[in-house]
């Protein structure tokens, strides 16, 4: 069975990491898979040919098609003729559909929506005309996969096919992510932090969802008073260079505040983190990290966004968007606590992810998908 991946692009992300971990979860394996990026290969793209899947690129400008990769996307279409489509985001899912319309042999579509829909408005403007095709072309696909069950429910809401509609979560490469004495030790070392300070995550690329001066101000509330409360900060344009960023953080607090920009070995920084924080005020449907954090063992602090307090579940806390009286509360009461009762905390986390989002299950779940949707189209 051949299956193809059109992605809108494999930079950095939650939708493009996720499709690796399902195709170095073993889901390559079950299919002739190869991945489509409506741009080009970014950094994601030569992971996934490491894994021995071809990667394709149109060379499309974001968010706009060209006559050139039309072209190209028919010419692949045709010789591939795969067996099923899997559209991951909006403008993934359109250029999947055209896809399907442009090859005689009507393979299986499937779409792939991996975001929260609270606001719309706030939704870049092409952003909002490619969401409401989306809506308008709902019922073509054979099945619209979400990532999420608030956000299936707010795309239904928002007009999308009920019928359609099916939740599989992310899943958690619990190999990658675990606890490693060895990694926090190497990377305390390398960042300069005392091995008695305790140290809270943010792992996010620079965007207004993700809301990194609500962590900043928090955490500087915080720093001024605990002098062994360190921050270290990953992703994508965050860094000290970044004016915006920086800012918040005073001259004497900043050898605390670690901004490490975009980084590879996120599994060995968490390692080095007591304490996790996702403070996104919009937009999460299922967050990588916070499932990848609580597999390392961490406690985890989540704004309620997303399913992500259906993920945490019991072994975290959970505060409102864009409260920082809340945010501070809740960071002091896990710094407080003896280390002893934030590993207890972290080892009910990792199970849960164990029980609920390992990568194998979330792996077998895709496949009995696909065979089933290809079985009945034949």
């Amino acid at each position: 069975m051949k299956v193809i991946h059109i992605i809108t692009s494999l930079n950095t992300g939650g939708a493009e990491r996720a499709l690796y971990n399902l195709l170095q979860g073993g889901l390559n394996e079950q299919f002739e898979t190869h991945v489509i990026s409506l741009s080009d290969d970014g950094t994601i793209g030569p992971q996934i040919e490491r894994l021995g899947v071809p990667v394709i690129t149109l060379g499309m400008p974001a968010g706009r098609p060209t006559l050139a990769g039309v072209i190209k996307l028919r010419r692949v279409i045709k010789d591939l003729q795969p067996d099923l489509i899997h559209g991951w985001m909006y403008h993934g899912n359109l250029v999947a559909t055209l896809a399907r319309i442009i090859t005689f042999a009507r393979p299986v579509l499937v779409w792939g929506i991996r975001h929260s829909l609270y606001q719309i408005e706030k939704e870049k403007r092409l952003t909002q005309l490619v969401i409401k095709a989306n809506r308008h072309l709902s019922n073509t696909p054979d099945m619209i996969l979400y990532n999420s069950h608030l956000s299936k429910q707010q795309h239904e809401q928002f007009g999308f096919r009920a019928t359609k509609g099916q939740v599989i979560p992310n899943g958690i490469n619990l190999e990658q992510f675990h606890f490693s004495d060895a990694e926090r030790i190497h990377i305390r070392t390398e960042l300069s932090i005392p091995t008695d300070a305790i140290v809270a995550g943010h792992v996010a690329r620079l965007h207004p969802m993700k809301d990194h001066p609500l962590f900043l101000q928090a955490a500087v509330d915080i720093a001024q008073r605990f002098v062994q409360f360190h921050c270290i900060l990953i992703g994508r344009e965050v860094n000290m260079e970044n004016e915006g960023l920086a800012s918040y953080i005073p001259a004497e607090l900043q050898n605390r505040f670690h901004l490490l920009d975009e980084r590879t070995d996120i599994s060995a920084v968490m390692s080095a983190m007591d304490i996790f924080t996702l403070t996104s005020a919009w937009g999460e449907a299922f967050p990588n990290v916070l499932g990848e954090a609580m597999a390392t063992g961490l406690s985890c602090v989540t704004t309620d966004v997303g399913d992500s307090a259906q993920i945490v579940g019991d072994c975290g806390k959970i505060i409102e968007p864009q409260d920082k009286t809340a945010l501070i509360s809740v960071i002091e009461s896990l710094l407080v606590l003896p280390s002893a009762d934030r590993q207890r905390i972290g080892i009910r986390a990792r199970r849960r992810i164990e029980e609920f989002f390992s990568l194998d299950a979330i792996v077998k779940e895709y496949s009995h998908v696909y065979e089933s949707l290809i079985s009945q189209d034949r």
